[in-house]
This record gives structure tokens, C-alpha cells and sequence, in this order.
């Protein structure tokens, strides 16, 4: 039996029988090492991207998230990839982001699937349901339960990649200037409200208007609208709300757990080497935790500040007006579910998911806050 001989004295033999190593390993792997040069220098090319966003410029955590992505994806490649972010209005405005990345005038983007409604009913799905939810469950369903295949086949309509963004963690009900004694406030009432939960409001009897961040402390001051939900006790200190709305309500019944996105132009995504797309999906993976993790960070802090600072009344949605909220939720739900096929198809997922993890839900968090209140 032939003696086994490793690759040390493979080399070694080779030498004192007047081979050089490298001819000889060259002649045999000639093809592989052609190969290696062919990937290496495919993945030195350089990317200079823009990405647009839905956020004014620089905004806190989801304006700084992008400006972060941009610097890990940076970092990650070796400086292969620069991306330059644009907060709203700098390139286009929020609401164009869409079409911007779709049409090929922008790489990237950075946004909120529920502001292309207009595109397609079932997208504000991939932010999320009124009542539906929270950023735990959300980020199971798309990343564990089908969701992102969905979300993927999806956008590739449109010529877009997606990728979970960061998520904002359940919401505040909004700013109200009236109070909201009944279900019967909300008929006549203007509130700034996108995706499904507007919606609801309609149903309900209220009216409501979709405009950009930047726009909606002027609104309020100016009474174009009565109310306005946003995000959470951080963001709305920071846009002043405190100072120009007499309640501020609890809870986010419409956001409960609101999954943000970047988009990415599908036919540069394609092309792109695998190590890039590996680095652009770990940058996505590591935004979309540093969002949370921030928001869950600064919300307790401010709410305390906005409290202390401001004559504003904390409330609390009564049980009745949540079920009357969730009865025209539902009816609004079943109606996207029957509008045709695909919606019904990324519902029935979401809706499926959602309903089979209630039950742990409730026997893990649900049971150890009941015994936190105690």
C-alpha cells in the first residue's frame, strides 16, 4: 500500500526532483488560480451610491441610522462601497423615495412600506397592522416565518430589493387637541395618519392626511390638522408637539410594532459580488436592532422630560373606543385581504403567524407583565 504523504513533503519532493513548487502547483491548479485573480478583481471595483430617505435630514435614530448603515457598509467593504445619504428634500422629496430608487435615479433608499400604498394596498403590510404585531413578532415573521420571501417577491415588481430597516417598537397614539371620550370624537377629526390605520379612522368617521415629518408641527400649530400620531416620546419632544397640543395618548394602537425599510435597486443588487450582498444584508440585520435598541433607550427618558417640562395630559384610549377601533380594523382588513389574490396570499402569512404565536405570547411576556404590575 502506498505510503500516505502530506502536503509539506509533497512540496519538499517536488524541490529535489528539480520541480519548483510553485510550477508545479501552478500546472495543476492552473484554472483555479485564474479563477481567484478573476474574483479578486471583480470585488475591488468600487461602489459610489446615493440613498434617499423619507426623513429630514440628519433626523434622530432613523436619519442617523441611515447615516450609520452608510458607515458600516463602508467600513465592512474596505471602503468599496460609499454611500451618500440625503435626508428628504435634499435630492427628492420623501414621498418620490420610492419611485427615485425604482426608476434607477438613486441606488438606495430609506423609508416606510406604508407611504407606497399608492403602489399597491398590501404593502403597508411590511410595516405593519393596526392591533396586528409587535417588533419581536414582526421581525419573526419576516425573518423566520416567510415574510421577507414575500416582502422580496413583492418589490421585485418594482425592480427592488428590501430589507428590514429598523423598527420603531409600539408607538404613542398621537397628539390630540380634543379629547377622545367616545368613538364618536374621531367623526369630523383630521389627523396626520398613514398606512392601514388611516384606514381605520376613515371607517370611524374621521379624516385623515398623510404628510411628510417635516410638515407636520406646522399643520398642528396652524389647526390643517387636529391631530397627529409620529413615533414615540423621544421624536415627539424633539418636534415640539409638547408645546402646541393639549393631550397626549396612549396606545399606539395603529403602529404597534412598525418595521422601517431600505430598498436597494434590484438590477445593481443582482449584479453585485456575493461578498457585498453579504455586507449590505449584515449592515441591515445590525440597523434594524440599533433602531430598536435606541428607540427603547431614549423613549422612557423622554417621556419623563415631556411630563415635567409641559402641561400636557398623559391619557389612555378607553377599552371601548380600542373595540370599536378594532372592530373597523377588522372590517378594513378583510376588505384588503379580498381586494385580489396577492393581498390575500401576504395576509393569510401574516395573519396566520400572528394568530399562532399569541399563544406563546401570552404564557411568556403576557403572563410575566401581569406579574410585573404587581
Amino acid at each position: 500500500m502506498a505510503k500516505k504523504i502530506n502536503r509539506k513533503d509533497f512540496i519538499k519532493a517536488s524541490v529535489l526532483t528539480g520541480i519548483g513548487a510553485s510550477t508545479l502547483l501552478s500546472s495543476c491548479a492552473n484554472k483555479k488560480i485564474e479563477s481567484t485573480f478573476e474574483d479578486s478583481s471583480t470585488s475591488s471595483k468600487k461602489y459610489k451610491w446615493k440613498m434617499v430617505t423619507t426623513w429630514p435630514p440628519n433626523f434622530p435614530v432613523v436619519g442617523e441610522g441611515a447615516s450609520l448603515f452608510a458607515k458600516w457598509v463602508e467600513e465592512m467593504s474596505g471602503g468599496r462601497v460609499i454611500i451618500k445619504v440625503f435626508g428628504s428634500g435634499e435630492l427628492v422629496p420623501a414621498f418620490e423615495v420610492f419611485d427615485a430608487v425604482s426608476s434607477g435615479a438613486a441606488e438606495m433608499g430609506s423609508g416606510a412600506s406604508y407611504y407606497w400604498a399608492g403602489k399597491n394596498p398590501i404593502m403597508p403590510i411590511f410595516t405593519g397592522l393596526p392591533f396586528g404585531m409587535n417588533a419581536q413578532q414582526m421581525n419573526s415573521w419576516l425573518y423566520c416565518g416567510g415574510g421577507l420571501e414575500l416582502y422580496r417577491e413583492l418589490y421585485a415588481k418594482y425592480n427592488l430589493v428590501p430589507f428590514p430597516g429598523g423598527n420603531t417598537g409600539v408607538q404613542m397614539g398621537g397628539w390630540y387637541n380634543k379629547e377622545i371620550n367616545g368613538i364618536e370624537d374621531y367623526k369630523g377629526l383630521k389627523i396626520r395618519m398613514p398606512g392601514l390605520g388611516a384606514k381605520v379612522i376613515e371607517k370611524v368617521g374621521g379624516t385623515p392626511v398623510l404628510s411628510p415629518g417635516s410638515e407636520i408641527y406646522t399643520n398642528l400649530e396652524r389647526g390643517v390638522i387636529d391631530a397627529t400620531e409620529w413615533i414615540g416620546p423621544y421624536h415627539d419632544y424633539k418636534m415640539g408637539f409638547q408645546d402646541i397640543s393639549k393631550y397626549y395618548y396612549a396606545p399606539g394602537w395603529h403602529e404597534p410594532g412598525s418595521n422601517l425599510e431600505l430598498i436597494i435597486d434590484k438590477r445593481l443588487y443582482d449584479d453585485l459580488p456575493k461578498d457585498i450582498q453579504a455586507i449590505l444584508e449584515a449592515a441591515a440585520y445590525r440597523l434594524n436592532m440599533w433602531v430598536l435598541s435606541e428607540f427603547e433607550s431614549k423613549n422612557n427618558e423622554y417621556l419623563k422630560k415631556i411630563l415635567e417640562e409641559s402641561d400636557v395630559e398623559l391619557r389612555t384610549f378607553s377599552k371601548d373606543v380600542l373595540s370599536k377601533l378594532q372592530e373597523a380594523t377588522n372590517e378594513v382588513l378583510d376588505e384588503l385581504a379580498s381586494t385580489n389574490e396577492e393581498c390575500k396570499k401576504i395576509y393569510s402569512s401574516y395573519k396566520s403567524f400572528q394568530d399562532n404565536i399569541k399563544e406563546w405570547a401570552k404564557y411568556s411576556e403576557g403572563y410575566y407583565h401581569e406579574i410585573l404590575k404587581k
